[in-house]
């Protein structure tokens, strides 16, 4: 159960972007995280927090990773539509290669300009997704070209 809840705490500062310091201390780019403000996002004890930041001290390569990480920045998914902007999410296989380089050949190849692309780790979600937010409208044409990518799965349009 503890590393469970340990390991809960590691992907949520992956997720956002939680490095440490020599200290001991938690920051999103320069703004300190408490130990249980992460604590309330995990839905952990604060000892988990604290105990799984002094694990990550006491190791060589987890300390030299979480004091380089660095937060993504700001997802325009929630906001797309209100930029005129389209979200397409595309489920497919991501252990092969040219997943993306392939749904933004037939894209660009559409005049379709791709504003953001956030690509889920596989080995940090369960079902890991390419969510692409692009400007204006994507016809059919282009996202039934897509689908016939062969890796691509499924695609899904988020209005």
């Amino acid at each position: 159960m503890r590393q469970r809840s340990r390991l809960e705490v590691v992907q949520k500062m992956i997720q956002f972007g939680i490095s440490v310091d020599s200290r001991g201390r938690m920051f999103i780019g320069n703004l300190q995280v408490y130990d249980t403000a992460l604590a309330r996002a995990v839905k952990v004890d604060r000892r988990v927090v604290r105990n799984t930041v002094m694990q990550i001290l006491g190791d060589a390569d987890l300390r030299e990773i979480f004091s380089k990480i660095k937060p993504v920045g700001t997802s325009l998914v929630e906001i797309a539509g209100l930029l005129g902007y389209t979200v397409l999410v595309v489920s497919a296989d991501p252990y092969k290669p040219g997943v993306i380089a392939g749904v933004a050949n037939v894209l660009a190849d559409a005049n379709i300009v791709i504003r953001q692309a956030l690509a889920d780790d596989p080995d940090m979600t369960q079902d890991p997704k390419l969510t692409l937010v692009v400007e204006g409208k994507v016809p059919a044409s282009i996202l039934a070209e897509i689908q016939e990518i062969e890796s691509v799965r499924s695609i899904t349009i988020l209005k």
